[in-house]
């Protein structure tokens, strides 16, 4: 069975590839973003063909990455990654306030993250959280907290990566449903108590 160890281009990044491939038969490889953290996976393809892949380790694998191609068939397989929306939650709309609001606003947006243990990265004005819940569930927890001064929404998780560096990209999408499960056992922490968000 061929082990597919190397990413040949992009189908969204490359014109030529696009071409290439506009009318090639091509098999989607579809992974969750979990899956899509991972250097060594066995995939499988819409045609149900599997695909055992071993990158390089420390390969980050981007939606659209063409791991097979084969001219004289004309036939390809192409990685497509599913991501789950992530909460932004922005606030440019405190940063000229004084900065004793500023550090209140802030503290309040932390605890109301952190109490869920959320896990989040921070660029800029604006705050990513992974969805770790329903989206219901998170609009609701910021809803109730109503800290002023701030707005937020869900983005697609691609329309995210471009903005994000590699240890980034794995904290928003590397297993963020896998983190949540670890705090679902009812262990409590005491109000007062400190822990890393």
């Amino acid at each position: 069975m061929e082990i597919y160890s190397e990413v040949l281009g992009n189908v969204n990044l490359s014109p030529e590839w696009k071409e290439k491939l506009a009318d090639a038969r091509t098999d989607y490889i579809f992974l969750d973003q979990w899956t899509a953290q991972k250097s060594r996976f066995l995939g499988k393809g819409t045609s149900g063909k599997e695909y055992p892949i071993a990158l390089k380790r420390h390969t980050q694998i981007v939606d659209g990455d063409i791991i097979a191609y084969d001219p004289e068939a004309n036939t390809a397989a192409v990685l497509r990654i599913e991501l789950s929306p992530v909460l932004v939650v922005d606030l440019e709309g405190i940063a000229s306030r004084n900065p004793e609001e500023i550090i209140r606003i802030s503290v309040e947006l932390g605890h109301a993250i952190g109490n869920q243990h959320w896990p989040a990265v921070v660029k800029g004005t604006k705050v990513y959280v992974p969805l770790t819940v329903d989206k219901k569930v998170m609009m609701s927890v910021m809803e109730t907290h109503n800290i002023e001064g701030i707005t937020f929404r869900f983005e697609k998780g691609l329309d995210v990566i471009p903005f994000m560096a590699p240890h980034e990209i794995r904290r928003l999408f590397g297993g963020a449903s896998h983190e949540s499960h670890a705090h679902v056992h009812g262990h409590v922490h005491p109000h007062g108590h400190h822990h890393d968000a």
